[in-house]
């Protein structure tokens, strides 16, 4: 007896579906569900987005965008925070800015949450890198440490008082121990 295999989900059958809550990423056919994001999560989100913006932003340098999908390269992810050079923010005519981004951030920010596994994450990050994203951060609160993933799938890895790898243009110093401190209340 001879058992059928499924066929893989299509990246754009795959956009069809409605968006689940929290939100799904879709990787070589396979769709994985991000946790529901919890206090740590959703404050380092927030205060990297608030921190990026206020440099970045009144200058038209770049933008930081939580939970933004971005469907490039065959698969569609959706990193805690989006970083886009201002000149790469896809725009309507009108100058808005569009609902849909097909390109890759500059700079992926993902955010290990307790019960996801490091492999996983790790590969969307791997899947930027490999796509044109010039830096990517895999943020782990538990041994408050980051994983650098730069071009040709070079990984790095920052604690302490390690200076932490910044989009280029932005003029931000942060060392692993400054970001982990934004914890506490």
């Amino acid at each position: 007896m001879t058992i059928a295999s499924q066929p893989q989900l299509t990246l754009d059958a795959f956009l069809k579906l409605p968006e689940t809550e929290p939100a799904s990423d879709f990787i070589n056919g396979d769709i994985i569900q991000k946790p529901m994001p919890q206090g740590e999560h959703s404050l380092l989100q927030a205060t990297f987005c608030e921190t990026i913006n206020g440099i970045a932003k009144s200058q038209k340098i770049a933008y930081a965008l939580p939970e933004l999908r971005c469907t490039f390269g065959g698969a569609s992810v959706v990193p805690d925070v989006s970083v886009f050079r201002w000149h790469r923010i896809p725009k309507t005519s009108s100058g808005r800015i569009v609902n849909r981004f097909e390109i890759h951030p500059d700079w992926a920010i993902k955010i290990l949450s307790p019960d996801q596994r490091l492999k996983k994450v790790l590969s969307k990050l791997l899947h930027c890198s490999r796509n044109g994203t010039e830096i990517g951060w895999l943020i782990n609160p538990e041994d408050e440490s980051v994983l650098g993933i730069f071009p040709g799938q070079r990984v790095e890895l920052y604690e302490g008082a390690d200076k932490l790898p910044i989009l280029e243009g932005i003029e931000l110093e942060l060392t692993a121990q400054q970001v982990f401190s934004w914890l506490s209340l």
